[in-house]
């Protein structure tokens, strides 16, 4: 499941609007026979690219699967349960159940009429967090918003002049880009876009081509090659997006956290005091220190060079 997992992982960012599924096939001898992560565009799925490499091997096999088997009908392609009692693995161990309504539990549900044993849970946390984006999408309407920030220690991110190039070193930089690359579309506002003409591509050696779609928060006239949306409300047209990367500036970034659109924040810290200078945040509609309290989790810390990078995740359980 591990390795299930890390496939879909790797397909993170091209598989919009599907989900990014992993799945692999091993033989009754323990031998993996298939593997396959969802394709760009959605299709073909995990299990049908996993069944075509493992052919006729697949009869009396294990499937590991990060998602249960889609049951729904589609003109597309045939469902993935179809597909699997076509090829009769004698098991499929599946970590996450679909809360898509189309499916959700139906293919379980068929699998186990036809004799098929499946387990259900198996690296189901760990399929979650790889899943986040799409599961945001099915849960909220809209994609899981991540906001990046390259800050000094005193929390600013420019000087007054408005210079930020650049505050945080090599390390932290090519982390960035692999962010970039695990995201279906990189957001920032129009003055970032004057003042830095930022590419917002992915320069990392063999990763290039993963570089995502360009989008601006704006009302002004469209550029050519990139996206708009006029406010934070418009992510929730964006059907076809499940991770959203806000890189800045800073106008942008409070206007995503008072909607309180933020999923997952991105801290890189450089070991540096600016003093006078630009912060990070405006008002973010928070009128007492309490209210600012038991929103956001720290889930992940790490050195990348000099600096350090500071995950959190917005914590919306009731």
């Amino acid at each position: 499941m591990a390795r299930a997992t890390a496939l879909g992982e790797e397909a993170r960012g091209r598989t919009a609007p599907n989900p990014n599924v992993g799945c692999v096939i091993v033989s009754s001898s323990g031998r993996a026979v298939g593997k396959g992560a969802t394709a760009a565009g959605g299709r073909p799925h995990a299990e049908a690219v996993a069944l075509a490499e493992a052919g006729k091997r697949a009869a009396g096999a294990t499937v590991y699967v990060t998602l249960e088997p889609c049951a729904h009908e589609s003109v597309r392609s045939p469902a993935c349960t179809d597909l699997l009692l076509a090829a009769r693995p004698s098991r499929i161990v599946v970590a996450l159940k679909d809360p898509d309504v189309r499916t959700a539990g139906k293919g379980i549900r068929r699998l186990r009429r036809a004799g098929i044993e499946v387990t259900l849970g198996v690296g189901r946390e760990d399929a979650k967090r790889s899943l986040a984006g799409w599961l945001t999408r099915l849960e909220l309407g809209r994609p899981r918003i991540t906001l990046k920030l390259a800050l000094s220690i005193d929390g600013k991110i420019a000087l007054p002049s408005g210079e930020s190039k650049w505050i945080t070193g090599e390390d932290a930089r090519r982390h960035v880009h692999l962010e970039r690359a695990y995201s279906d579309m990189i957001l920032v506002g129009r003055g970032t876009y004057l003042a830095d003409e930022p590419r917002l591509d992915v320069r990392l050696p063999g990763l290039e081509e993963r570089s995502p779609r360009r989008a601006l928060l704006t009302r002004g006239d469209p550029v050519d090659g990139w996206e708009t949306i006029a406010n934070p409300q418009d992510v929730y047209r964006l059907h076809d997006v499940n991770d959203l990367l806000v890189e800045g500036g800073s106008a942008t970034a409070t206007a995503f956290l008072s909607e309180d659109l933020v999923d997952r924040i991105l801290i890189y810290r450089a070991p540096i005091i600016v003093g006078e200078g630009k912060s990070s945040f405006g008002y973010v509609g928070l009128d007492a220190i309490a209210d600012a309290h038991d929103r956001w989790r720290l889930v992940d810390e790490q050195r990348l060079g000099v600096d350090r990078l500071e995950v959190y995740e917005r914590d919306r359980r009731d």
